[in-house]
């Protein structure tokens, strides 16, 4: 996904005043540090040097701010000139410390010569008193446009009342205070009122009672619904199959969410290589705007080639090929070769474009040779039926059929199967790509006949849940952020059948590995048969407990979490012979701008060995 536009393209505007005292301060002039390194190695003197003094936070940032730092390099500035600067540095560090909500600081300014100094012969000594700071007394917010009289926009008007950021009795400064507004701004324009605006803003600010009385006023403008959804760059695929795809609500209010939503649909289609989804405010049809869809269609057949690394599997290549439309069917086809040091497969994926209900036909079949417990097995898969993906549920019913080989000594039997499969998955997470609080749900069941040997029938069963628990309570967004969590992360699965009933080791239980039992490799964990052979069990039980502890380095919030884990999993061909292995480690996770990366030292206490576990992203 490339690009998307949430809002109209008229900006919306802070046009409100402020009282004296409440002033912006532009960004940094230079890093001073860099600029002194800068003069030692080229040898000269400058003008003057600046020594902020005062408390560690304001020291450093007028030290960062001030506009005197601009004229330290001339070296020939006289005594004049720089009483000059220094008159001005004062105004210039009241303007800075207002910013930071101190409007009555005590200043002292100070020129010594300093004839000795390699550095400078003068030295701006400016010494800071900050004193009280003021705070935000009463804050108020009004509305004006549709939303203000509106009776079903009253949750949307306390919404943002409730989440406004600068309370009352909280320190007052220029950012803060910008950041409330926008955030507010965020709010109203998410829902409904796409060109909402600031329409009057004003800080009055009381300093010899260090007081700040706040007020905004948001003009809404206009509710707005979504209108029909305008494609523009269609030219090799169909525009009622986009359409389909991109499942906008016609009809409804606007919801930038949803707008995105339909994005993401259009841009994880595989059809567009970019996609810009943009709601026309300027079309005077508000309760009908139309969304433009800016597409730039992929190539219909496409070749990407791969290499990775899993620290179950090892090196890994792959080739993938894909068909945008195939020949009479007008399908979908993603087919792919993987080879690696266990697993060996070649499959295709087909899939027709959603109906109207978003629903849509598809088929598969993959060839596979992996190592499984102690045996290889060489696989093959035929399934073929229908599935729908919603914002968070997938659902799906088909047909499949299964034949597996057992490669080794003493191996069992090779076996076939048919069945009619369905499967639910629900995920509920604030953020499906790194979640911090949330929970997913999965569910399979299958009803089958086996095809070799006695055809007999059984029923398969699974079922994986991950929550995700954040430790404590926390009423701002960077509390909340810092929360410790715990992750829970349970799956469960059964086949029921005669003992006699030859049931493909694909369709049973193997687990451990990287998101199953760390500690332990790949399917390292089985049924063990009496001459200490692992093979796939009819019955699986994993649990796990992960307690996730973002890392905070000088109060300040970084990319980096640390966790503690324990992981306990088992098969057996009968539930009462169910004995858990456990695993116990440590990890440290990375918010990489690609998706998490998870790094993970464990201890497998019945392997008694230590193992890394690494991977990238969050799926589920």
């Amino acid at each position: 996904m490339q690009g998307c536009s949430l809002l109209p393209k008229k900006e919306a505007a802070d046009t409100g005043a402020s009282t004296v005292g409440v002033v912006r301060s532009g960004d940094s002039n230079g890093d001073t540090a860099k600029d002194d390194d800068k003069a030692k190695a080229d040898g000269r003197r400058r003008a003057f040097t600046v020594d902020v003094r005062g408390p560690e936070t304001e020291r450093d940032y007028l030290a960062r701010h001030l506009e005197i730092q601009r004229y330290r390099e001339l070296d020939d500035l006289g005594v004049t000139e720089v009483s000059r600067l220094m008159v001005a540095a004062e105004a210039n560090a009241r303007e800075l410390l207002g910013t930071l909500g101190y409007f009555t600081p005590t200043l002292t300014l100070e020129l010594n010569e300093t004839p000795d100094s390699t550095e400078a012969p003068r030295e701006v000594v400016i010494t800071v008193a900050p004193g009280e700071r003021t705070k935000v007394s009463t804050v108020q917010i009004r509305y004006a446009g549709q939303i203000a009289n509106d009776p079903t926009a009253e949750a949307q008007r306390d919404a943002i009342r409730t989440g406004w950021a600068l309370r009352a009795g909280e320190p007052f400064t220029q950012g803060a205070w910008d950041d409330a507004k926008t955030t507010a701004l965020r709010s109203l324009t998410a829902k409904r009122f796409p060109t909402g605006s600031v329409e009057i803003s004003r800080a009055e600010i009381d300093a010899d009672r260090h007081e700040a009385r706040l007020g905004v006023t948001y003009q809404s403008g206009p509710a707005y619904k979504f209108g029909p959804l305008v494609l523009r760059g269609v030219e090799r695929y169909d525009a009622d199959a986009a359409r389909r795809i991109a499942r906008l609500p016609t009809g409804t209010d606007y919801d930038q969410q949803k707008l995105l939503d339909a994005q993401q649909r259009l841009a994880s289609s595989g059809y567009y290589d970019s996609v810009f989804l943009t709601l026309d405010t300027d079309s005077n049809t508000p309760l009908a705007a139309p969304v433009i869809a800016q597409l730039r269609e992929a190539p219909l057949q496409k070749v990407v080639m791969g290499v990775g690394f899993t620290t179950d599997n090892g090196p890994r290549l792959s080739i993938d090929h894909t068909h945008n439309r195939m020949p009479l069917l007008g399908w979908r086809a993603v087919s792919r070769l993987s080879l690696d040091n266990d697993i060996q497969s070649l499959g295709t994926e087909w899939n027709a474009v959603p109906d109207d209900r978003g629903w849509r036909w598809f088929a598969g079949g993959e060839l596979k040779s992996e190592q499984s417990g102690s045996y290889v097995v060489d696989s093959g898969r035929l399934r073929g039926g229908r599935n729908k993906s919603s914002d968070h549920i997938d659902r799906s019913y088909f047909l499949q059929y299964d034949y597996a080989h057992n490669r080794g000594t003493d191996a069992p039997p090779s076996a076939s199967a048919v069945t009619a499969n369905w499967g639910w998955t629900g995920r509920y997470f604030d953020d499906n790509a790194a979640p911090s609080r949330g929970y997913g749900l999965a569910l399979e069941m299958a009803a089958g006949y086996t095809l070799t040997g006695q055809q007999v029938p059984f029923t398969r069963t699974y079922a994986r849940f991950l929550g995700v628990l954040p430790l404590g309570a926390a009423e701002d967004r960077n509390a909340r952020a810092r929360r410790s969590r715990l992750q829970m992360r349970l799956e469960a699965g059964a086949v029921a059948a005669k003992d006699s009933a030859q049931i493909p080791s694909t369709l049973m239980f193997l687990t451990g590995g990287d998101t199953t039992v760390r500690g332990y490799s790949y399917k390292q964990i089985g049924t063990v048969r009496a001459d200490g052979k692992t093979v796939a069990g009819r019955y699986l039980g994993v649990a796990s407990l992960e307690w996730q502890r973002p890392f905070v380095y000088k109060d300040k919030l970084t990319e980096w979490e640390s966790v503690v884990f324990v992981d306990a999993g088992a098969v057996a061909d009968k539930p009462g012979e169910l004995k858990p292995k456990v695993g116990v480690g440590v990890g440290a996770r990375w918010r990489s701008p690609v998706g998490p990366v998870q790094a993970d030292l464990a201890y497998g206490v019945d392997s008694k060995k230590f193992r890394l576990h690494f991977r990238l992203g969050f799926t589920f």
